[in-house]
């Protein structure tokens, strides 16, 4: 294939790949992506060697199987950077590649932006309301599930789940619906006096001993909440723990 100029490869830097004539620069996609919690990854030319067909600073934004907006400046970089794009994800961290061309080659760093956990929040509470509210804050997407009927497709990213309502019918099967999504952790707003027979019909169902052991009931760091507010804050802060490996003491289980 004939090489292509930087800036004539078929889209400019500000236009998205597969969108002709959508006027949407790199840092806004981006910017739109992640607040949306989704993966993406960044590539950035930050060095040339020769005369290749591309600049300084020449910047294309991928997920693991397309290109989403900008270029490296000719078709050539772009299929390289997006061939790679899936294993920089995988291994989740930057990386420096260098990409040939027949007039010259460029440094490109290539930086991963992991999704952002998604935070299933059952039952339409005030405990679920500022947890919803807040989560966005200290980096969950948060998704409101009134009803075990409406639990969403799966989500990229590590999944975290909290029924805010023992007294919920469907409990149960909300429960049964995200547990074969092996989340990464589950609580129960309740102590197991109240949700301990929640528990027992799972077990009845067959759900695995060391699954329904880590069914985290109650739900919060200890810091003595009695508020809604409060309480969504003490899981949300218990969340925190969990997601960046921190040793908050949970509620103890009552009787």
């Amino acid at each position: 294939m004939p090489s292509q100029p930087a800036g004539e490869s078929g889209r400019t830097h500000s236009q998205p790949a597969g969108e002709p004539g959508r006027k949407h620069s790199v840092e806004e996609e981006l910017a739109s992506r992640l607040g949306r919690g989704e993966e993406v990854i960044l590539a950035t030319v930050v060095k040339l060697d020769g005369e290749p067909p591309s600049q300084t600073g020449a910047k294309l934004l991928m997920s693991r199987s397309a290109a989403l907006a900008g270029t490296l400046g000719c078709s050539e970089f772009d299929s390289a950077a997006l061939e790679e794009a899936g294993s920089i994800a995988e291994e989740g961290s930057p990386r420096i590649r260098t990409y040939r061309h027949d007039l010259g080659s460029i440094d490109v760093y290539v930086e991963p932006y992991v999704a952002a956990p998604t935070l299933l929040v059952f039952a339409a509470t005030p405990v679920a309301d500022s947890l919803v509210r807040w989560a966005g804050e200290v980096g969950f997407r948060a998704v409101l599930v009134p009803n075990a009927t409406d639990v969403p497709g799966r989500q990229a990213g590590e999944l975290y789940v909290v029924h805010t309502n023992h007294d919920a019918p469907d409990l149960v099967d909300a429960l049964e619906a995200v547990l074969p999504r092996n989340p990464r952790f589950i609580g129960l707003v309740g102590s197991r006096r109240h949700t301990g027979h929640h528990l027992e019909a799972l077990r009845a169902k067959g759900v695995p001993e060391e699954v329904i052991a880590r069914i985290q009931s109650p739900v919060g760091l200890d810091l003595g909440s009695r508020t809604p507010q409060e309480i969504a804050l003490s899981i949300l802060a218990g969340l925190v723990a969990v997601r960046r490996g921190g040793s908050g003491g949970w509620k103890a289980s009552l009787t």
